[in-house]
């Protein structure tokens, strides 16, 4: 590999969230190497997901997110994996990207968002804000082995990932447990946050560890309306597909043309709904300020009651049923009898006579002429009905800011996998368009597969991007990493001939002594810069030469006689 390709691909298996950006293929990579893994698989056998065989694809979906939700916490650790300098990863990155393009578009090089992530102060809720200075944290994506580690990690009583981390895991477990075709999944990166477009039942968003439908879109409550954050404040980075990818920089885009219109189309569909009396009640649910200038009016044996809309919202809060939809009725028989009165109330605007006007006017707030009518009705109540209205139109249609279709579109191969292939198909498959598919190479650097895979990219990131361990060993001497190492668990967080990077062995406290050897490597290295240092990998046997000799036992049956220069060279011989 030249320097260029042993840049990408040693990203591929640190797969930090600049990387990602600077290289979007990996993003792709790293759901291909959670398809190979045999964790999701393992999936399909438990009992809540064997009820469900013969079921469709959007139930089983609805059963994932529970899953998920159950079994996986989001983790919002910036420091998980460590700390590095803007500096250092500016140079490294100086060749394929601009500074100023990655401060424009990236959280940890002085990206805030627009005036809304301003107003809520964005970075200190992410927990960004102390990081004023050149130190910034690894802000990195895990396999699905390295977040079902979080179970051995002190603090974490489940499995655990970043939002990145949790994308990757839903497209991965859709496409196995719920059969859903990759083709209809749409990864969609911002500069804060990582969720999926799913093209199915007019449109699911994955956000986070959950799920949103377009009514929970538009449902008004605080989730939801969470939910909404990125795509209504962000610029949309990248998009990503098994048919390739589009970036917000990067003037060439390898996703197919129309498979990214229909997306566009489809996205669109799904931001954008029409006005109705429950749509409306939702815009009131989530904007509490409105509600005192409106009431419900119900009949009471011919006689018209009336009761103030906020107080209904209160009710509902602590209910079951909901305004102004099928269970509108069974809500308001939770209300007590003294909070209706007898008479109009001045100065609110009656919903039913609203919806009337909605029905026979048929609004459509996207207009402007039916926006003036509605400003028109509402005015002798809301002083400033034009920003009702127009936070009303913001409500009811979103613009997502993505990236221009006016790219160069090349022509790429996709990622070509079935919901009826089994597993070792489909790594067969993938191993068979290697050489013709980068994504699918980088696959197997994310996988972790260290029998197919050069081993340079590996040792580059375990001896150059791995600040945990060195940290953990700060404090003891080699001979006492070395004790320390042999106290640990010996058992590998992934399996087969796959390895784990030091810092994964530092957080979870566990290890192959292959993984053990790498660690001891890293720490060496940062210790004494120029210090040369020989691993021999002889099946069972690993022996460290270094500054002195350490031997350790691995399961992984590997055979290789690795040597790192003082300079950094790496030179593997089989």
């Amino acid at each position: 590999m030249d320097s260029e390709q042993l840049e990408k691909y040693t990203s591929a298996i640190t797969l930090s969230d600049m990387e990602i950006f600077v290289f979007p293929e990996l993003m792709y990579s790293l759901v291909l190497a959670d398809i190979m893994s045999p964790i999701i698989w393992q999936w399909r056998d438990v009992d809540c997901f064997k009820k469900l065989e013969g079921k469709s694809s959007y139930k089983k979906l609805m059963r994932l997110k529970q899953f998920i939700m159950d079994e996986f916490e989001f983790n919002l650790d910036l420091e998980t994996w460590g700390l590095t300098s803007k500096a250092k990863e500016l140079k490294r990155f100086e060749k394929f990207i601009s500074p100023d393009d990655i401060g424009q578009s990236n959280a940890l090089f002085g990206y805030h968002g627009d005036q809304y992530y301003f107003d809520v102060d964005i970075r200190r809720h992410f927990g960004l804000d102390k990081y004023d200075s050149d130190i910034i944290p690894y802000w990195k994506t895990e396999t699905v082995e390295a977040m079902n580690a979080f179970r051995l990690k002190k603090g974490y009583m489940t499995a655990a990932g970043e939002c990145v981390s949790l994308a990757a895991l839903y497209v991965a477990a859709a496409f196995i447990v719920c059969r859903i075709p990759l083709e209809d999944i749409y990864m969609i990166l911002t500069p804060l946050h990582s969720q999926n477009f799913i093209d199915m039942q007019g449109g699911i968003l994955t956000n986070n560890r959950r799920l949103v439908t377009k009514t929970m879109w538009f449902n008004g409550t605080a989730i939801s309306n969470k939910a909404q954050r990125a795509l209504r404040n962000e610029n949309v980075t990248i998009i990503t597909h098994p048919s390739g990818y589009v970036h917000c920089i990067y003037d060439d885009a390898t996703i197919d043309r129309k498979a990214y219109e229909h997306f566009i189309r489809r996205l669109n569909s799904y931001l954008s709904t029409e006005l109705t009396l429950p749509l409306f009640a939702s815009f009131l649910r989530s904007n509490r300020d409105y509600q005192k200038f409106f009431q419900l009016c119900r009949d009471c044996h011919g006689q018209p009651q009336f009761l103030k809309a906020e107080i209904l919202f209160h009710y509902e809060h602590s209910s079951n049923f909901r305004i102004a939809d099928a269970t509108h009725e069974k809500l308001l028989a939770e209300v007590s009898d003294e909070d209706f009165v007898n008479y109009e109330l001045p100065g609110r605007i009656r919903c039913d006579e609203l919806e009337i006007l909605m029905e026979k006017k048929k609004i459509d707030v996207k207009n402007q002429v039916d926006r003036e009518n509605l400003r028109k009705y509402i005015e002798p109540v809301i002083s400033d009905a034009q920003q009702f209205v127009d936070e009303l139109a913001d409500f009811v249609h979103i613009e997502a800011n993505l990236p221009s279709s006016d790219k160069k579109f090349m022509s790429a191969n996709p990622i070509e996998i079935s919901v009826d292939h089994s597993r070792e198909q489909i790594i067969n498959y993938l191993q068979q368009i290697r050489q013709s598919s980068i994504t699918a190479d980088l696959a197997f650097y994310a996988y972790r597969d260290m029998e197919t895979s050069d081993w340079a990219p590996y040792i580059k990131a375990a001896v150059e991007r791995n600040p945990v361990s060195i940290k953990m060993a700060d404090s003891k001497s080699n001979d006492e990493v070395y004790t320390w190492l042999e106290q640990i668990s010996d058992a590998s967080i992934y399996d087969e001939k796959r390895l784990a990077q030091p810092d994964e062995v530092a957080n979870y406290k566990t290890g192959d002594g292959l993984e053990k050897a790498f660690l001891m490597a890293n720490v060496i290295r940062h210790r004494n810069s120029e210090q040369n240092i020989e691993i021999v990998v002889d099946k069972d046997d690993v022996i460290l030469k270094g500054p002195g000799e350490y031997c350790f036992v691995s399961a992984k049956g590997l055979q290789k006689q690795i040597r790192i220069s003082s300079a950094g060279a790496v030179t593997v011989v089989d």
